[in-house]
């Protein structure tokens, strides 16, 4: 059973790795999908951040919320919060901001409540009259707020769900071609499952993971009563990861995961006729038709369809548990964005805490991402009471 296990990883590295290849030798007309709310996407802890943006799969921490609820079901300890702070885009704006507040509590030892905060501020925004006149500054924000629960099924398997509400507030009320805009409004959902489980690579302990998260499932958006509602990015996380501990102080994790958006891919229309659809499918759908098209709908085919699929790769190794160094590379076709970068970062765990940093290195020169920072710090609550009673004793 632990040769076939391993061999299924292997297969799934392997497999992934070729379509990579061919998404990379197949470029063809630019494509992207377009959704709102895209904050949602953007790794907001600095261990995924480190790791080329890869967590679904990957051993369970505080910032689970994001990546996989089903995680918090294996997690050590009874409570613990974190907190990670993003300046985003800083070669562009300078006054762009994501902030990350995630905690859980555990219940007995197979449920697990949790929580987060997700806010992105787009700093001051100048509104304009048709003539340039300036009219107001506004701070454009969005935030989501989380709650969800986690159980585990058997001593390997868990699933969790998570509900989430969506606000999007980017022009306050500001009026457009004579209509007055509103905040965007979304309720969305995450189910997830997780695998875990023991093994043996090479003769040394090992732990195997998988991971599926059909996130941010949800109702369409819209900025204002006249507007057609857009789609928030539905999409589908699958992972996998495998930690080898090469002795007792030093140990080694490996993680993939693919991710596709559930959204519909915009068709060719007619020339002549802008509501003919001449390749693709209809994008004006329900939600749960979306989902469904959305395997199938590209106009360019199957091949398109796995251009869709970005990649995460990332490596983690920790010395006694206490510093670890990350690396990560993360692949989006150019058709559908063009976003390739290298992640870098570390992590320092003591006692209590736990800080972690990541830094995000482009691909291409004068990339709007370049110098990415991220800052985190998670508080184990368990840890915290022990040392305080260390010091009355």
């Amino acid at each position: 059973m632990k040769k076939k296990i391993f061999a299924i990883v292997l297969f799934l590295t392997v497999l992934s790795g070729t379509t990579l290849l061919f998404s990379q030798q197949s470029t063809g007309q630019l494509n992207a999908i377009q959704t709102v709310v895209p904050f949602l996407t953007i790794a907001p802890d600095s261990r995924a951040g480190a790791m080329g943006d890869a967590g679904v799969a990957t051993s369970p921490d505080v910032y689970s919320q994001h990546w996989n609820p089903a995680k918090f079901a294996f997690i050590d300890g009874n409570a613990g919060l974190g907190i990670s702070y993003s300046p985003w885009l800083r070669n562009l704006v300078p006054d762009i901001n994501i902030a990350y507040l995630a905690g859980y509590k555990r219940l007995d030892s197979k449920q697990v409540l949790s929580a987060s905060l997700l806010y992105s501020s787009l700093g001051d925004v100048p509104f304009t009259d048709e003539f340039g006149n300036l009219q107001r500054t506004f701070n454009p924000n969005e935030f989501a707020l989380d709650a969800g629960y986690s159980r585990l099924f058997t001593d390997y398997l868990s699933g969790g769900i998570a509900f989430r509400f969506i606000y999007s507030n980017l022009t306050g009320g500001t009026y457009s071609g004579g209509v007055a805009t509103k905040p965007g409004i979304s309720f969305a959902a995450d189910i997830s499952g997780y695998y875990q489980k023991k093994i043996s690579i090479l003769s040394k302990d090992a732990q195997l993971g998988f991971g599926l998260n059909f996130s941010n499932i949800g109702s369409k958006m819209s900025y204002s009563s006249s507007q057609t509602s857009d789609f928030i990015p539905m999409d589908m996380r699958l992972g996998t990861s495998a930690t080898i501990n090469l002795d007792n102080f030093n140990k080694i994790t490996a993680t993939l995961d693919l991710n596709k958006l559930l959204v519909p891919t915009p068709p060719i229309y007619s020339s002549t006729n802008p509501d003919s659809i001449i390749k693709g499918k209809n994008p004006n759908v329900s939600v749960p038709v979306a989902i469904f098209q959305s395997f199938f709908d590209a106009p360019g085919g199957f091949k398109e369809e796995l251009h869709e699929i970005t990649y995460s790769f990332g490596i983690e190794y920790w010395y006694n548990n206490q510093f670890a160094v990350r690396g990560g590379y993360f692949y989006e076709n150019p058709t559908k964005g063009n976003r390739k970068y290298f992640t870098a970062g570390a992590g320092f765990r003591l006692k209590a805490f736990t800080l972690d940093f990541s830094y995000l290195m482009p691909v291409a020169q004068n990339n709007p991402l370049a110098h990415t920072l991220r800052f985190s710090i998670a508080f184990d609550f368990n840890s915290l009471r022990n040392a305080n009673r260390s010091k009355g004793a």
